[in-house]
């Protein structure tokens, strides 16, 4: 079981943390520690899991063994200022700071061992996946810990790579947005064509729910199973011929892609809006 974990920034995926250290026993509610300037939001935290909180980011820091930096992109200047020298020596650092390199993060702490993850929003029910990577300085019993701190928010995926961080950001990151919004899009169809909304959001809530898990155990390549459901001159067909007529693939690739550079862009400290 971690000693002490101190969390820095209380938001969403921030809660997903502390709700799944719980729920799998990997830490108790006195170990952790929610930090940040919103008292009202820190009562929350408190009155809904029991755990300790702060509005002094630094002493708090300056107590955890392993310190999690989940703060909005634009605020994390000012969060390493605030923190610069006041971590302990032998302490974790673990980032889910879209865009933010180790080595900022390391130059702004003065600290050697970081974590830098990038987790998704299903990992608020515990079925996100995670990307992370570590400094070199990060021991093999801290890459364990890391281990277990993200994976309390589902699938977790090591990477020696630090660059493989920003196109998770854009893929697997920001991509229960692109799922939204095609869900979005095939409700609001089923509805023009005169379903009743709960039973469109039924048919397609289950539609991909189990196309995925249909994926997941036939172990087949997504074109084959696309094949599949394609009779010649059928349904499928005609509907998958206007896709590609719209150029559906493209805008999926360019999306992403687009993401990727903004993620590449909130490293570099680039001015410009940052999204929630």
């Amino acid at each position: 079981m971690i000693n002490k974990i101190t969390l820095i920034g209380p938001g969403v995926m921030a809660e997903a943390m502390i709700a799944g250290l719980l729920r799998q026993n990997l830490a108790a509610p006195q170990q952790l520690t929610a930090c940040g300037p919103r008292i009202e939001r820190l009562e929350e935290l408190r009155q809904k899991y029991g755990i300790a909180v702060s509005a002094d980011s630094a002493a708090s820091a300056a107590q955890a063994e392993v310190l999690i930096l989940a703060v909005k992109p634009q605020k994390l200047s000012a969060v390493l200022k605030t923190l610069a020298g006041q971590v302990l020596p032998d302490a974790l650092v673990l980032s889910i700071v879209a865009g933010a390199s180790i080595q900022k993060i390391g130059a702004g702490l003065k600290h050697t061992a970081i974590v830098r993850s990038m987790p998704n929003t299903p990992g608020q029910i515990g079925a996100g996946i995670t990307v992370w990577s570590a400094s070199p300085q990060v021991s093999a019993e801290q890459q364990d810990l890391a281990r277990q701190i993200l994976g309390a928010l589902g699938q977790e995926v090591f990477v020696e790579d630090e660059h493989y961080l920003d196109m998770a950001t854009a893929l697997s990151g920001s991509g229960p947005a692109y799922v939204f919004i095609f869900m979005e899009a095939l409700i609001d169809a089923g509805v023009h064509m005169g379903f009743p909304r709960r039973i469109a959001e039924q048919l397609v809530l289950q539609t991909l729910k189990g196309s995925a898990e249909f994926y997941a155990q036939a172990e087949k390549h997504p074109a084959a199973l696309r094949n599949q459901v394609t009779s010649p001159g059928g349904t499928s067909a005609e509907a998958l011929y206007y896709l590609e007529k719209a150029g559906f693939r493209t805008a999926i690739s360019r999306a992403v892609w687009a993401a990727y550079q903004r993620s590449l862009e909130l490293g570099k400290d680039k001015p410009g809006h940052v999204n929630e």
